[in-house]
């Protein structure tokens, strides 16, 4: 995960810093949200709720999907999702997530709100004139999400805190109490969405010393059934012996794929077209995103240029269940990625890696999956 809390920075993690008591303090909307619900939810099935959240994910329809204290899951999972994604990219502990999340659901019911009591916007409800950022900003959920992780890991001692301890501490609200009523639902969605990161859990056990003894890391359980290493080591450039497109891949996929492979060894080019890779023009050679772009092109499915813009293409679906031609995406945040990769099915990505380095096929071990997306 160090390498992706890496790439983040260099991302969207602005030099602002937190200055002074100010800085901490965002003015809650929870006059004008608590009103409709009142005590805690307790009792809530986490495996319920995993089931639930990976239906959606996988692209099932928000009236489909039924979560005790989420009455718009189809708005409200994805900025849980963007929320643990940015917790997992900065290294922030489970309880950090989980915090975050019972904030997130007490501050604005997990929606990116316009408005709030005075100034306050977004999914935590920061403030413009308190330092947090532009509304602009702020209206980003990872950006929002970044600044509370920041404010959070701020204050000393707080994962010994109760989460709603951790969250008045940064949040300073007027109903200190009133996280606490999501504690629940925020552990079970926490761990419910991680479970689709594999390699989440990598390394919690010395992050984090309030985990859980009777919780066993999740992420193993999601990642492919192959991945990849029968393979052994591959050649850059090769295909690795072998391997062969699965024969229930999708028409297009297998096109995609099999115009990817015949860019192998070719060198990347950052903001290369990939409409000419073994020609004499380096700009004709592929990047990253150019490389799903023209891939896709030759099965005559359009995709946009960039890997920021690629990651809005098609469905989310979780990374446990990838089918060959499925868009992978690495480096930086889940909402605003750096890489893409295509999946080959076998445990298999084909990629365009960066400067220096040819089109080549990886194993998906290698890979530390933000986001997947199927476009079609």
């Amino acid at each position: 995960m160090k390498g992706i809390a890496a790439g983040i920075g260099v991302v969207v993690l602005s030099p602002l810093l937190l200055a002074g008591t100010a800085m901490m303090m965002a003015s809650s909307s929870e006059a004008s949200t608590t009103s409709s619900f009142s005590g805690c939810l307790t009792g809530i099935d986490t495996a319920e709720v995993t089931k639930e959240v990976t239906k959606l994910l996988d692209g099932a329809s928000g009236k489909d999907v039924h979560i005790q204290g989420l009455d718009l899951p189809a708005e409200q999972i994805p900025n849980a999702q963007t929320i643990v994604a940015t917790g997992i990219s900065l290294d922030v502990p489970k309880k950090g997530q989980i915090i975050a999340i019972a904030t997130a659901m007490q501050e604005s019911r997990l929606r990116n709100l316009n408005s709030g009591d005075r100034d306050s916007l977004g999914l935590f409800q920061q403030r413009p004139s308190q330092g947090w950022g532009t509304a602009q900003q702020i209206r980003d959920p990872v950006y929002a999400s970044e600044r509370f992780y920041k404010a959070l890991l701020k204050v000393d001692g707080w994962q010994q805190m109760k989460v709603t301890q951790a969250a008045q501490a940064v949040q300073k609200s007027g109903y200190p109490d009133a996280y606490a009523q999501w504690e629940d639902l925020a552990t079970a969605l926490q761990k419910a969405i991680a479970a689709t990161f594999p390699n989440a859990d990598k390394d919690e056990s010395a992050k984090d010393t309030t985990k859980d003894t009777d919780t066993k890391p999740s992420a193993g359980g999601c990642t492919p059934d192959k991945d990849g290493t029968s393979f052994g080591r591959i050649p850059e450039g090769s295909v690795p012996k072998g391997y062969k497109i699965p024969k229930d891949a999708d028409p297009k996929a297998r096109t995609a794929i099999e115009w990817a492979m015949q860019q192998l060894g070719t060198l990347y080019q950052w903001g290369g077209s990939c409409t000419d890779a073994h020609g004499p023009d380096p700009m004709g050679r592929c990047d990253c995103s150019s490389l799903m772009q023209q891939a896709y092109a030759h099965a005559d499915v359009h995709l946009t240029r960039t890997t920021y813009t690629q990651v809005n293409e098609g469905k989310a679906v979780s990374a446990k269940n990838l089918k060959p031609g499925d868009l992978i995406f690495s480096r930086g945040t889940a909402a605003r990625p750096e890489h893409v990769g295509l999946y080959m099915g076998e445990g298999l990505v084909i990629e365009a890696p960066r400067t220096s380095k040819p089109v080549r096929i990886t194993p998906i071990k290698d890979w530390e999956i933000l986001a997947v997306r199927r476009v079609l």
